[in-house]
């Protein structure tokens, strides 16, 4: 077999070889092209960690924690409990819903609702707001696929909500929820809702380092098959605030519903106080969803990137919020431990 010189313009990058044998019998060239050390180089690379990417996660990380610490300093709750929570219920009530006991179902169902609704911005329910990053992950955003995915989100919350509220109108003013008693000065209500808003807060910052995809965690695509499975999730988180909450007009529908003994009863008003608490992030949601066509959601869905760390930054900060608001400046209350003071709060 003799091997000539190289074609013009071959030996130089990928080079070929042409070899001589039986085929040229036949008039047959038989080529082979070489893949040189440059070729083998650049197909390897991609593959190689970016420095640039693992900073940007560890930046994002620490901002949003810096973001939920910052929240749960400067919160108020006076403000958020009364003057949105009580004097808007009041105001759209038209009765004063701290002062008026609540007689009946058909009362019971309204202050249900509404008392969810302005109860929104309370430091038990604000975090449910950034189930509005998740919302967002559609990969065709459209109106018809905002609603269901409003669905699935309102399906776990009403769950959960429900169950709840059934087992509370069960078990009576027994329930630990309702208990007046004290562990030295810490109530016993409150201690439950360190301990529920605790977890919560934690699985929400396990999701949120989940979805930044850069520490090895290797979760189902949030746009993929298991889509409706996570706001499913998230909708169960945000009906589980309801477990640790002592929003006083929340209080105040659960010693009814327990009054009453009634499981279905109490699973319908807790029902519709979740989804009042769902109400003001159903609307928002719709109106992205609706405002130039959806170009929002259309911009973030052109790039998943765009989708993880929006969804990283909503829940690393809300579960950041949720911890060090309940588990921190809680029991600075009391006396355990230290917490920094804002002349407002």
């Amino acid at each position: 077999m003799n091997f000539p010189p190289p074609l013009a313009g071959e030996g130089q990058g990928g080079g070929a070889i042409k070899l001589k044998g039986r085929a040229v019998e036949h008039g047959g060239t038989v080529r082979a092209a070489l893949t040189t050390r440059t070729d083998s180089t650049r197909s390897v690379t991609p593959e190689l960690p970016q420095s640039g990417a693992n900073s940007s996660a560890v930046w994002l990380l620490l901002g949003s924690v810096a973001l939920g610490l910052g929240l749960a300093i400067v919160w108020s709750p006076s403000f958020v409990d009364q003057t949105i929570g009580e004097n808007g219920a009041t105001t759209i009530l038209g009765y004063s819903v701290t002062a008026t006991p609540i007689t009946g179902i058909l009362m019971a169902i309204g202050f249900a609702f509404v008392s969810g609704l302005t109860g929104t911005f309370t430091a038990c329910n604000v975090a449910g707001l950034s189930a509005i990053a998740p919302l967002s992950a559609g990969r065709r955003p459209s109106l018809p696929s905002a609603l269901r995915s409003l669905g699935w989100l309102a399906l776990g919350t009403s769950v959960v909500a429900g169950v709840y509220g059934a087992i509370g109108a069960l078990l009576g003013p027994n329930i630990p929820q309702l208990s007046q008693a004290l562990v030295g000065r810490f109530p016993i209500r409150l201690i439950q809702s360190m301990v529920v808003f605790g977890i919560l807060g934690l699985v929400l910052l396990l999701m949120g380092l989940a979805a930044l995809r850069k520490l090895g965690m290797r979760v189902p695509d949030a746009r993929g098959r298991y889509a409706s499975a996570r706001l499913v999730l998230i909708g169960g988180l945000i009906g589980a605030f309801l477990i640790g909450r002592p929003f006083a007009l929340f209080v105040k529908i659960l010693e009814y519903a327990a009054a009453t003994h009634n499981p279905a009863l109490g699973a319908f008003v807790f029902v519709l106080q979740s989804l009042g608490n769902i109400a003001l992030l159903a609307v928002v949601f719709l109106l992205v969803a609706m405002v130039g066509r959806g170009r929002l959601l259309r911009w973030l869905a052109a790039r998943p990137d765009r989708v993880a760390r929006f969804n990283a930054v909503a829940l690393l900060a809300a579960g950041t919020f949720l911890i060090a608001y309940w588990c921190v400046r809680l029991p600075a209350v009391f006396g355990i431990g230290w917490w920094p003071r804002v002349p407002w709060s």
